[in-house]
């Protein structure tokens, strides 16, 4: 599995494999700096400032916005997604649009995912991160590929990506919860992983010793297309595939 980056000199890295061996930083567990801690402390209260303005736009009422045409709510929210950076929630859609009801936004979004669709566009409307963005359709991935070439490739190790899904599917998991499924030792790749903003440290389990909890980032959800973690594969599509 490969794993594209912006960010690079032009070679491939691999994630630290089974074995592999790094001084880890004194004064800190399982070679996780404070520095992380404070990231995933960063990352909550962003995620729940969020949560509590999604909370207070609800509760307004109708504003200007109520008065776009429907078509004129699509058109618009097309353009916001063309030209923001990140995903947009419905809240902030919302907002921008000047308070139409919620319900005429969730409806524009999915007409224009259809029309780009019948208009035979290589572009999707996507639910990522707890928002929505647009993008490429798969099957524009190769000439999309030509972009980003000879600016990197990082792949991620078979070791690694075990290891990502496991904090992934069982999360919040310890370094010990890990290698009790893997059997093998795991802290140089938790850290690999850490460092490259894929999973992160959510808090430290109430058992003896209060080690690292890791959990997934939005990187992680960002990197593999996902709305939210409700939408990894389960056991019976596993299954299917």
């Amino acid at each position: 599995m490969q794993m594209h980056s912006g960010k690079g000199d032009g070679g491939e890295e691999d994630l630290a494999p089974d074995g592999a061996t790094s001084e880890e930083p004194k004064g800190t567990e399982e070679g996780v700096s404070p520095a992380g801690e404070e990231e995933s402390d960063a990352e909550a209260e962003e995620a729940a400032a969020a949560a509590a303005e999604e909370a207070a736009e609800a509760k307004r009422g109708p504003g200007p916005g109520e008065d776009l045409t429907d078509e004129e709510i699509q058109r618009q929210i097309a353009a916001l997604l063309f030209a923001s950076p990140a995903p947009i929630p419905e809240a902030r859609l919302r907002s921008l649009l000047q308070r139409p009801r919620l319900p005429r936004i969730k409806d524009a979004l999915t007409k224009l995912g259809s029309t780009l669709e019948d208009a035979g566009l290589p572009l999707q409307v996507r639910s990522l991160r707890g928002g929505w963005t647009l993008m490429t359709s798969p099957d524009s991935a190769q000439v999309v590929s030509r972009l980003t070439k000879g600016s990197g490739i990082e792949r991620i190790s078979g070791a690694a990506l075990e290891t990502l899904s496991i904090v992934a599917y069982r999360q919040p998991v310890t370094k010990a919860d890990v290698e009790a499924v893997r059997g093998v030792q795991a802290g140089p790749i938790l850290r690999s992983l850490v460092d490259r903003g894929l999973i992160r440290v959510t808090g430290r389990a109430d058992v003896p010793g209060n080690p690292l909890e890791y959990g997934t980032t939005s990187e992680f959800l960002d990197r593999f297309g996902l709305g939210s973690l409700e939408e990894l594969p389960r056991d019976a599509e596993l299954a299917r595939d």
